[in-house]
């Protein structure tokens, strides 16, 4: 009998991601990471996807202030390994220490456009029109 596959994450992917992203998130607070642009940089680390067998971690951040993410983003990639040496001594429960790949997370964009389509006239209109039933 085979396993069922499923693309949404296991309840333990989750939960790894959440300590992955807790531990980051330290290492970045007390600037263990020598670089100027990080160290001046106030950087949101809003999610951490765990690949299936837990040896890829992929941080969705996003750097407060700045219109241009690159640069931060190349930075964190550049200082990848050594953030992941800082975060070994959080996670001392994992077999492996995750592989850490830093990624923009556009999400807010998102929200933000969704926001401004929800703000519009005809949307304003059609949504009075529902709540008159």
């Amino acid at each position: 009998m085979t396993k069922a596959t499923s693309s949404a994450p296991s309840q333990r992917m989750l939960r790894i991601g959440e300590q992955v992203r807790a531990a980051i998130t330290q290492v970045l607070q007390r600037g263990e990471v020598r670089d100027d642009l990080i160290e001046k940089t106030v950087i949101s680390v809003s999610e951490v996807r765990m690949s299936p067998d837990l040896k890829i971690a992929t941080a969705y951040v996003t750097p407060l202030g700045l219109p241009d993410h690159d640069a931060v983003i190349e930075a964190l990639n550049r200082n990848a390994k050594f953030i992941r040496g800082r975060l070994s001594g959080q996670l001392r429960q994992m077999k492996y220490m995750p592989e850490v790949r830093f990624r923009d997370d556009t999400s807010f964009d998102n929200y933000k456009k969704i926001d401004q389509l929800l703000r519009l006239p005809e949307v304003q209109r059609d949504l009075e029109g529902d709540t008159e039933e």
